[in-house]
């Protein structure tokens, strides 16, 4: 099950209190205070894994505590830690304070640890508080309360190319074809339901990530259909492949659709509207005789400035073409970003 988005509350564990006790030996009438302190509470860590895709663990386990640590003994024996706990999540999730909805943490990267819960501090037991004026203390300290988080968990897909359109495009189709995903295909609207990646090889040496994002639709942005949903997915992306149905029997006109998933798409992230684009017209193979809707594609591309290509995802024809001039836009991109980098 696909789930993108939760809300769950952490509670580290409490600190152990300090402890009362004196020294009671044999041979000594008069021991010391040797009160322990109290063990520190375990904290709530969040661990990025790039072998999860989905936040559905917190669907059923919206509520997550850690141990408290136990209270501090005589004998000067301090209390055992309360144990962390390590909650793994998706590569890509956004840790969201709840109430104030301030990003806490991005965790972007296979491995990187996030503590979003401190546990509470252990207080002193009273052998502490001893000083040579005041050699009998009953004093001792409670342990610190852990911290409570209400967070929002909000998984972004972290992919380098993203695949937009309308529905019935042809993105599954396309992706299926050009990597190993193998996302359901039918003819009929919102057939895909839950984003795809793929791992697209372009060479020997040569590799990168393409998702497949659900059909967007006129207002999108404001929650109509399922754009709303996963426009976030694409703003992690490098590159826009934004794909036309030129087919005569969508019943569609190839640049009013482009122009309404434009206006979505700034609508919800403006600095997404300027992001590189490649610009393709799909089901060439239905065309036969007539070309003017092939046409009107590519004099869209060029009052628009964008690389064009006419495929045919379903007949395998073209694709070779536009996987290279992804990867090539991808090492421009690239190329240019470790140039900056380095007149820094």
């Amino acid at each position: 099950m696909f789930i993108d988005q939760v809300k769950i509350i952490l509670q580290a564990g409490k600190g152990g209190d300090g402890c009362v006790s004196f020294r009671r030996e044999f041979g000594v009438p008069k021991g010391g205070p040797d009160g322990g302190h109290g063990g520190n509470g375990g904290h709530i860590y969040f661990l990025a894994d790039e072998g999860l895709n989905s936040l559905s663990y917190f669907r059923f386990h919206p509520i997550n505590k850690a141990r408290n640590g136990a209270n501090g003994e005589g004998g000067n024996r301090q209390g055992k830690k309360g144990a962390d706990i390590v909650l793994t999540v998706p590569v890509g999730t956004v840790v969201k304070d709840d109430r104030t909805g301030v990003v806490l943490c991005d965790l972007v990267l296979n491995g990187q640890r996030y503590l979003a819960a401190k546990g509470g501090k252990g207080g002193r037991g009273n052998a502490s508080y001893a000083t040579s004026t005041h050699q009998v203390p009953r004093e001792h300290e409670p342990g610190r309360p852990g911290e409570e988080m209400e967070l929002a968990l909000e998984l972004k897909l972290i992919a380098d190319v993203g695949l937009i359109g309308f529905p019935n495009v042809g993105k599954s189709t396309l992706i299926s074809k050009i990597s190993a995903a193998r996302p359901v295909i039918a003819d009929y609207p919102f057939t895909t339901l839950i984003p795809h990646l793929g791992v697209v090889d372009a060479g020997k040496t040569t590799s990168f990530i393409v998702a497949d994002i659900p059909g967007l639709i006129e207002g999108a942005h404001l929650g109509h259909g399922l754009g709303v949903k996963f426009l976030k997915h694409i703003e992690r992306t490098k590159v826009l492949v934004h794909i036309l149905d030129v087919s005569q029997y969508s019943g569609r006109d190839p640049v009013q659709d482009y122009g309404i998933v434009m206006k979505e798409i700034e609508a919800f992230n403006p600095a997404l509207a300027k992001r590189k684009q490649i610009l393709v017209a799909n089901k060439i193979d239905t065309l036969g005789d007539d070309q003017s809707r092939l046409s009107v594609a590519k004099k869209l591309a060029r009052k628009e400035k964008l690389p064009f290509f006419a495929v045919s995802a379903i007949k395998n024809e073209g694709l070779k073409k536009l996987v290279m001039a992804m990867a090539e836009t991808l090492a421009s991109l690239e190329s240019a970003a470790s140039g900056n980098h380095a007149s820094k």
